[in-house]
């Protein structure tokens, strides 16, 4: 079995110990495992404070440039895991995904938190894809 960290150049440095992604291969299976993101910029600034909607566009970017960075793509992923602060957001949330996932719907689980790792961020994603 093969490890390999993923880390996509437009990615803010991890903040400890953990990896943006993980691919893991054995035999023909590869299996990524995604790290929650968060609307973090390479700055270590919050992007869009608050604001569901843009914060969900750019934390679909950061993981778009994980999985292709695995060689992998969204029709890959099988799970996914969201953490809102506002289930009022669910919505605008919800719109971003579905754009994303129009054609393969992952099991899907959302969960509404207290707060997230950095103030001001309000959408976390996690997924785990398989080719």
């Amino acid at each position: 079995m093969k490890k390999t960290l993923i880390y996509p150049e437009k990615h803010p440095a991890p903040r400890g110990a953990y990896s943006p992604g993980i691919l893991v291969e054995d035999g023909a299976a590869k299996t990524l495992y995604v790290t929650g993101q968060l609307a973090v910029d390479r700055s270590g600034n919050v992007v869009a404070p608050n604001d569901a909607a843009a914060q969900t566009e750019f934390v679909f970017g950061l993981i778009g440039s994980i999985l292709e960075s695995a060689g992998m793509g969204f029709s890959d992923v099988v799970k996914l895991q969201t953490f809102l602060t506002h289930m009022p957001d669910y919505a605008k949330f919800t719109l971003v995904r579905d754009r994303h996932f129009s054609q393969t719907r992952p099991a899907s689980t959302l969960i509404e938190v207290k707060g997230l790792a950095r103030e001001g961020c309000c959408v976390e994603v996690e997924v785990t894809a398989i080719k």
